[in-house]
């Protein structure tokens, strides 16, 4: 008969002696594996006549569940002792700063959007907003666009089955002018707004996108001149490129919500094939670039909105900010804006805590 005390004394003898996890490891195989000494017990179990397996099974069994045990014993005593020596060699100064943590980039477009935010509102206007689904009223007729004019046709402005309570169809909004017309009617003057925000047009090229951002100003007030205008362009852009050398051309246009109206156009040079704002565009190895559009509040748009166009007067002013990041951080396709791709993100983004600040730089 097998003496199994004996045996399980001389197992737990070796284990007890195991140096290490992978001796531990081999014992336990040789034990308690597919072809261990136990496991070879476990099987004579079967081969048995009842009376033996009633004699020896509680012995065989009592000897596996020892040998078990002091497996696991011993493999904590081990990692126990193993944890202790990794503490005592190791350590850890306080001191030293946390490792980077990856963080997300901002988009140029929403850093831009802070940018012209932080400008405007140290000139006094506030940020007005609005939704991006309109009226006929506010986008169009409210601001003087005739029935005729190309911007109401399909091929500019994408519409919606659905009607307003005049028949007329639901479409994306074109601009954020209608904000300006939200504002006018629901704010007593002096009024003093940007209107950033995303406009749709039906337009795709390397310069254009069905969807882009759009931001406006707009001053409502007693005595508005042009001079007034032409200053706070002036103070915006030399701010936003932070360049003094910003030069300001101003051409006669037409838009059907400003009366008198102006084209503004920025001198710039060309460098190593980028185009960098400032200088005059008359001087040698400068040109005019067209950069936005502006002019004064036309009567019937303050009329419509309910005010007196012979006490109140204004002006108003239109620019993309996709173009605005792209003058000024030097980016050559539009379209590249919004394909996601993580690797011209992590370029041309901006680090999470490059809050723009007057003080401490725009483009911080």
């Amino acid at each position: 008969m097998t003496d199994y005390q004996g045996m399980q004394a001389r197992l737990e003898a070796d284990i007890a002696a195991a140096a290490d996890l992978d001796a531990l490891e081999a014992l336990r195989v040789a034990a308690l594996g597919k072809t261990g000494s136990v496991s070879a017990l476990l099987k004579t179990l079967g081969a048995m006549t009842p009376e033996e397996r009633q004699a020896q099974g509680p012995q065989i069994h009592s000897l596996r569940e020892g040998v078990t045990g002091a497996i696991a014993a011993r493999k904590a005593a081990l990692e126990g002792a193993a944890l202790e020596a990794k503490l005592a060699a190791e350590r850890l100064d306080m001191t030293l700063p946390a490792a980077a943590a990856p963080v997300g980039s901002v988009h140029p477009v929403s850093q831009v959007m802070d940018e012209l935010a932080e400008i405007f509102a140290d000139m006094g206007f506030a940020v007005a907003t609005g939704p991006e689904i309109e009226d006929d009223w506010h986008n169009f007729t409210a601001l003087n666009i005739p029935e005729t004019h190309p911007a109401r046709a399909m091929h500019d402005t994408f519409y919606f089955p659905d009607k307003d309570a005049e028949g007329r169809s639901m479409l994306l909004r074109t601009h954020t002018s209608p904000v300006q017309i939200r504002t006018m009617m629901n704010a007593a003057p002096p009024i003093r707004i940007i209107a950033p925000g995303r406009v749709y047009r039906s337009d795709s090229d390397a310069t254009h996108t069905p969807m882009f951002h759009q931001i406006e100003g707009l001053v409502i007030d007693r005595g508005i001149h042009m001079g007034h205008l032409k200053w706070t362009l002036e103070t915006f852009l030399k701010a936003y490129f932070e360049r003094d050398d910003i030069v300001l051309r101003l051409r006669p246009s037409y838009f059907p919500f400003t009366e008198p109206s102006a084209e503004v156009d920025v001198g710039y040079a060309q460098e190593k094939g980028r185009r960098i704002v400032g200088g005059n565009g008359d001087d040698e190895g400068h040109a005019w670039m067209e950069l936005l559009g502006s002019g004064m509040v036309n009567p019937r748009v303050i009329a419509n909105c309910g005010l007196d166009p012979d006490e109140w007067q204004g002006f108003a002013f239109g620019v993309g900010v996709d173009r605005l990041a792209m003058l000024k951080y030097g980016m050559d396709d539009l379209r590249a804006f919004f394909d996601g791709d993580l690797r011209w993100l992590s370029h041309y983004g901006f680090g999470a805590l490059s809050v723009p600040t007057l003080s401490g730089g725009i483009s911080a």
